[in-house]
């Protein structure tokens, strides 16, 4: 796997839409479901990058319920008044 391309891969909005109504079409019971999900955003996304896609997804839900997200943006308002966004964007 190249992960190096997978940070890289950017997401537009129309994409993201295509991937929720995608996973919401094909449940994790479908065969060959990350390569239907890929057919389905187009824009050249591989199977792979739809899969890591997802688990990006499920780990950023697991961080909002869990209360993590709080702790993260006050971090970034931290960084905005002390001006060094690096690492943030």
């Amino acid at each position: 796997m190249a992960s190096s391309s997978l940070k890289s891969s950017s997401w537009t909005p129309q994409q993201n839409k295509l991937f929720e109504k995608a996973l919401a079409k094909f449940d994790k019971e479908t065969p060959d479901r990350w390569q239907n999900v890929a057919k389905a955003v187009g824009g050249g996304k591989s199977a792979e990058e739809v899969k890591r896609h997802y688990e990006i997804l499920v780990e950023d839900l697991r961080r909002i319920e869990s209360g993590y997200v709080a702790f993260l943006k006050y971090l970034i308002k931290m960084q905005f008044k002390s001006k060094s966004l690096d690492g943030y964007y």
